[in-house]
C-alpha cells in the first residue's frame, strides 16, 4: 500500500513539473524554484540539480567573473630558448601558455606543452624558433557571456582565450575548463592539492589550501589561533566571513591572512590560495 502511495506521489510531482514546463515558467527564478522543489521531493539528486542550476546561471556570468587575472598569468617570451623557459613550464605544469613579444600585452600565439615533446629526442638545436610551434591565440573581451564563450570554444575547438580589457591590454586568461567548472563544479587539475595533503606551499610564499582542511590542522601549520567552535573547516570559516558563497577570485582578509577563492561551485568552496600578511 505504501509503495502504491509512493508511486502515486512520484506521478503527482512529475505531473506538476510537466505542467509547469507546459505552461512555461514566467521567469528563470520560477524555473529554478520548480527544479529545487523537485530536488526536495527526491526527483532530482543534488548533483543533477547543481548541474542544471549551473547551466542556467552560466548565462549571467561574464568572462571577467572567472578569468585567471593578469597578475597570475604565466607566459613565455618569444626570444627565450627551451633551457630558459622549460623550468617555468615544469613548475607550473599547465598544458597551454601564451607566448609574448615585448610585454604581456603583445601575445603572439599559444604554446601547447605537448608540442615540446619532440625536443626530448633531439640534441640542442641552435636553429630552434618557438614561433614554429605556436597555435593562433584567440582574444575575447572581459564582458563576453560565458554561454557564448562556451559555444565558441566548442565551434572553434579552442581550449584557451586571452582576455582583453577595454583599452586593448591583456586582462587575463580563460579556459574551457574554467567555464565548465561553473556548470559541473570543481574539476581536478594542475592547481589542485594532492590527495595526501591539504596544504601545499608555493614558490611565491603563498599556499594552496583545501577548503576541507580542519581548522586545527591549519592552526598547527600556520601558528594561527582560529577557533573551531563554530566551524570545523577553513572553508566554513572563510564562507562565514564572506557572508555568502563566494565565486572564484573573490578575496577576504581574516586576521593575518588573505584568502583567495581558486575554486568553488554552487554549493561550497573547494580550494583557497592563502597569503600570510605577516612574514
Amino acid at each position: 500500500m505504501s509503495e502504491d502511495r509512493s508511486i502515486s506521489g512520484q506521478k503527482s510531482w512529475l505531473n506538476r513539473i510537466t505542467q509547469a514546463f507546459a505552461h512555461e515558467p514566467k521567469n528563470r527564478q520560477e524555473l529554478l524554484e520548480v527544479l529545487r522543489e523537485a530536488h526536495q521531493n527526491k526527483l532530482l539528486d543534488s548533483e543533477a540539480l547543481a548541474i542544471v542550476e549551473g547551466a542556467i546561471q552560466v548565462a549571467d556570468l561574464q568572462v571577467r567573473d572567472i578569468m585567471v587575472p593578469r597578475s597570475q598569468v604565466i607566459s613565455i617570451k618569444a626570444e627565450q630558448n627551451p633551457r630558459e623557459f622549460l623550468p617555468a613550464i615544469i613548475e607550473a605544469a599547465h598544458s597551454r601558455y601564451p607566448v609574448v613579444g615585448e610585454s604581456l600585452d603583445d601575445v603572439i600565439g599559444i604554446l601547447l606543452a605537448k608540442d615540446l615533446l619532440p625536443l626530448v629526442l633531439q640534441e640542442e638545436n641552435p636553429q630552434f624558433n618557438i614561433k614554429d610551434l605556436l597555435r593562433p591565440a584567440t582574444f575575447v573581451p572581459e564582458s563576453k557571456r560565458l554561454n557564448v564563450l562556451l559555444r565558441e570554444f566548442r565551434a572553434n575547438h579552442n581550449h584557451m582565450a586571452v582576455v582583453i580589457d577595454e583599452y586593448g591590454g591583456v586582462a587575463g586568461l580563460v579556459t574551457i575548463e574554467d567555464v565548465l567548472e561553473q556548470i559541473v563544479g570543481d574539476i581536478e587539475d594542475e592547481h589542485d592539492v594532492e590527495e595526501d595533503g591539504h596544504i601545499k606551499p608555493l614558490p611565491s610564499g603563498d599556499f594552496l589550501v583545501k577548503a576541507l582542511t580542519p581548522i586545527d590542522s591549519f592552526n598547527d601549520s600556520f601558528a594561527s589561533e582560529f577557533s573551531d567552535e563554530e566551524f570545523d573547516t577553513v572553508g566554513g570559516l572563510v564562507m562565514n566571513r564572506f557572508g555568502h558563497l563566494p565565486k572564484r577570485n573573490e578575496v577576504v582578509e581574516i586576521e593575518q591572512f588573505r584568502f583567495r577563492v581558486l575554486s568553488a561551485d554552487s554549493r561550497r568552496i573547494h580550494l583557497l590560495r592563502v597569503t600570510p600578511l605577516v612574514r
